[in-house]
């Protein structure tokens, strides 16, 4: 018996399939996990401006994502970067998730900022340098909102089965498991891609899984091929960085696609997975 027992598929055989519901009503819930088709998140690295989410939100929606990701809380390596918008940065993702209809994942950082985040995102975001943050872990499993946890910078792929574990072990069964590059010696790249790390965690975990080729890879010429490859390993979401200019965006925008860029992903991606036998989840309804 291993030691993340509810995360375990030997203790929960069939996938996991977490239901996360539209925030328009003429729009149907987005299912993530089992066979219900590759969801693709999208937006910037950060919620810069309203405008700049507002034209990305557009954009990224008419091109087939179905959810939109942008941080207001933005934890950096230099205490000197860009931080984030923080209370406004959620302000402006609320007006967002209003015009637009599409549900909103965004990071917590804090235990004392769940109960905040968790009324304006519909997945909360655990980031990868808080995956053994253990109090924030128990929090999050506190409420009722799925959860999408990073792998740690450096972590196994036991520390992230054990991490979810602390999820829901309070009771929070929706967990998300993101894949999203480790630290190795490699030096081309920002971090190592670990595509084997999507079929692994299937064959031991119920809970979906989803790939940030964005962080990943860390370069832009990257991000289209490996978020292909993402979905022929099995993924069953992309998380990807998108912004209208990102030689101007104020947090990873080497890493970024622009909207043409994007569009042009997401084209390709629909016949890889049509050559896998399965799809990309379309968005439906809303504004």
């Amino acid at each position: 018996m291993t030691a993340y027992k509810l995360a375990s598929r030997a203790s929960h055989p069939a996938s996991s399939i977490i239901e996360i519901p539209a925030p328009s009503r003429a729009a149907g819930p987005i299912r993530i996990g089992g066979d219900e088709g590759v969801v693709v998140v999208a937006g910037p690295c950060s919620v810069e401006s309203r405008e700049i989410m507002f034209q990305t939100a557009e954009a990224v929606r008419n091109a087939g994502a179905v959810m939109l990701r942008a941080g207001a809380f933005k934890p950096r390596t230099s205490p000197y970067s860009f931080q984030g918008l923080g209370v406004e940065g959620l302000r402006i993702l609320m007006e967002v998730r209003e015009q637009y209809g599409l549900p909103i994942i965004t990071e917590v950082m804090d235990t004392r900022d769940v109960e905040m985040v968790g009324e304006v995102s519909d997945v909360l975001q655990i980031g990868a340098r808080n995956t053994q943050n253990y109090s924030l872990l128990k929090a999050v499993g506190r409420v009722n909102k799925p959860v999408l946890l990073k792998r740690g910078i450096a972590g196994t792929i036991e520390e992230l089965l054990m991490s979810a574990e602390y999820v829901m072990s309070q009771g929070n069964m929706r967990v998300i498991l993101c894949e999203r590059g480790i630290r190795t010696y490699e030096k081309a790249t920002r971090n190592t891609l670990d595509l084997n790390a999507v079929p692994v965690l299937k064959s031991l975990s119920h809970l979906p899984v989803v790939v940030d080729p964005s962080h990943g890879t860390g370069l832009t010429s990257l991000v289209p091929t490996m978020a292909l490859a993402s979905v022929a390993a099995g993924a069953d979401a992309l998380l990807v960085e998108v912004h209208p200019d990102p030689a101007k965006a104020t947090s990873d925008g080497q890493q970024t696609l622009d909207f043409s860029q994007f569009a042009d992903m997401m084209q390709r991606m629909s016949k890889v997975t049509a050559a896998l036998g399965r799809r990309v989840q379309t968005w439906s309804g809303g504004a």
